[in-house]
């Protein structure tokens, strides 16, 4: 097994320190399984002594495990997600030999032979036109594990009403459209279709599931960050659990290129996981380890939805990263060279995004955003090796879902405004309507154009050009107008450093710094808004008529 994902994983379990386990256990054993975060830190614990690790955690590994194979089975605990993790466990162990006690392992097989389905999992289809979104997917694949694993026969219809039931939610892309149309949840449907052919499925569905997956590879290349993240947008959005998930399905294409000989792509493919992990790993050394990509103490849940709190979603990027582990095959390098690196993708209507792409530089803009997480406009701008969030990693919503604390919500995004009722207001409201009517590569340079319609009839054009080493932008309206800039100010642990001129203003963060210029004033609007990475106050630049500004990343200079 490719060692990275394993050292990985294990710094992953570090975040847990082993008195957090024992007092996990303790609250599960009182109060039952309810949830999949106890059953994935069982199985990764597993794996990991599987492997040589760990094998401090044994006795207590050992204890959770009977635990979970006696009461997973019997007791709804969204066992739709960890039945196939716990038969991941089941066969590492197996593989490794003489690892656990004698007839441990047949006891734990029978355990899941033994599996009520009524009472086991959670939410499944019972008709393929049922609406139960990702769950049956899920529970899809755990009942294929079981089957795979030879501990149960296979149920063909159960399981083709499952994929049945998630076919339906594919766009004319193959994109995945769970309600809202969040980035994550179109991610991890796919992931779940990886592994299920992976594993060897090739029935009904097999031709379908083969094509939406072929489609989309190439469409999450286009959708990956040049810091390596998949895109913002919606619910489960900045986790660390994100790139892990990612990782799943670019492992699988480089194996699908690599039999179909195209090396090209299949390198391509290696690249790109492996900036996933590198992204990982960059915050896996950050200490204390937070499962959210901020630097807010755990117990405050910032940047969190209510279900998405850190016992959960830490240990969800382990359980991923095994996965994609088990679909990587080391013989294939990583390309030398990133050759999609000029371009521009749009999604299909329903999920409202455009990409770009040049060189080291990435942007994506949202003309739709769901207010309750996001907010329309220029919503990333990334460069590679700068912090993600020193310009803008992800918008602020202004109705957000996810905890900020006592702070008050705003929304906030690179985007236009005009001056209404003597006050400044921004696209990134709902009432606005955007669309980008262009966007291209011309020459050296990519390129979007958006405009935006107010309710009153007025229009402004946004046109973002970037460069290798630059982004530049360029509004166009009638009268006054202006062009919001939420500027980094606190991640939880640190602020930022910024300093403020008449036609600069400037982000110091980890040795980067974020400029913003113009031929016009910028102004400090006097607000801060909230995303999940943190708190970020709000300047504009104001013109009449047109204006422009432009956004460099560079290291700090020694």
């Amino acid at each position: 097994m490719n060692t990275q994902y394993l050292d990985l994983m294990e710094k992953t379990l570090s975040a847990y320190s082993d008195q957090h386990v024992l007092d996990y256990f303790a609250r599960v054993q009182q109060e039952g399984l309810t949830e999949h975060g106890f059953a994935r830190l069982t199985a990764n614990i597993g794996i990991l002594i599987s492997h040589g690790r760990r094998r401090d955690l044994m006795e207590t590994f050992l204890q959770m495990m009977d635990f979970c194979c006696r009461n997973m089975p019997h007791v709804k605990a969204a066992n739709d997600f960890t039945v196939k993790e716990i038969i991941f466990c089941i066969r590492a162990l197996e593989a490794a030999g003489e690892v656990v006690p004698p007839g441990k392992i047949a006891e734990w097989r029978q355990a899941f032979a033994d599996l009520d389905r009524e009472k086991c999992y959670t939410c499944f289809a019972r008709k393929p036109d049922d609406e139960v979104y990702n769950w049956a997917a899920f529970t899809c694949v755990s009942e294929w594990m079981r089957f795979v694993d030879r501990i149960a026969p296979a149920d063909m219809d159960f399981m083709d009403t499952q994929i049945a039931s998630q076919l339906q939610w594919l766009d004319e892309n193959g994109m995945y459209q769970d309600p809202h149309n969040p980035m994550v949840y179109d991610l991890v449907p796919r992931g779940l279709f990886c592994i299920l052919l992976h594993f060897g499925y090739r029935e009904k569905f097999y031709a379908e599931l083969d094509e939406c997956l072929r489609k989309t590879g190439v469409m999450t290349l286009k959708m990956q960050s040049s810091t390596g993240e998949i895109p913002y947008g919606g619910r489960s959005s900045q986790f660390m659990h994100n790139e892990a998930h990612l990782a799943i399905v670019l492992e699988y294409e480089a194996c699908r290129y690599a039999k179909e000989g195209d090396m090209t792509m299949a390198g391509l493919c290696k690249l790109r996981v492996q900036m996933a992990l590198d992204n990982i790993a960059g915050y896996l050394r950050q200490k204390p380890i937070r499962h959210v990509k901020n630097r807010f103490p755990t117990e405050t849940g910032y940047g969190c939805e209510e279900y998405a709190y850190f016992d959960k979603y830490m240990i969800t990027t382990a359980s991923f990263l095994y996965a994609a582990s088990l679909l990587c095959d080391d013989s294939i390098l990583p390309a030398a060279g990133d050759s999609m690196n000029l371009y521009t993708w749009e999604t299909a209507k329903s999920f409202h995004k455009v990409f770009l792409r040049n060189r080291g530089w990435f942007a994506e803009i949202d003309t739709c955003a769901d207010p309750h997480y996001d907010a329309s406009g220029l919503g990333r701008v990334h460069r590679r090796g700068a912090p993600s969030a020193i310009c803008l990693s992800s918008p602020c919503a202004a109705e957000p879902s996810f905890r900020i604390g006592d702070r008050a919500a705003l929304a906030g995004a690179i985007a236009p405004g005009v001056r209404q009722d003597g006050k400044w207001f921004f696209a990134t409201s709902p009432e606005v309507k955007n669309k980008v009517i262009s966007h291209g590569v011309d020459r050296d340079t990519v390129y979007a154009v958006m405009e935006s319609i107010w309710p009153d009839g007025r229009r402004t054009e946004m046109n973002c050009r970037m460069k290798s080493d630059r982004l530049e932008i360029f509004l166009l309206g009638e009268g006054e107008i202006a062009l919001q800039i939420p500027a980094f100010d606190f991640d939880g642990e640190t602020r930022t450093e910024q300093v403020v001129a008449k036609h600069a203003l400037e982000v110091h963060y980890q040795g980067w710094q974020c400029c913003y210029s113009s031929p016009e004033k910028i102004v400090d609007l006097l607000q801060t808004a909230c995303n999940r990475n943190g708190y970020y106050r709000l300047y504009a630049v104001e013109g009449c008529n047109a204006l422009s500004c432009k956004i460099t990343i560079d290291p700090e200079k020694a």
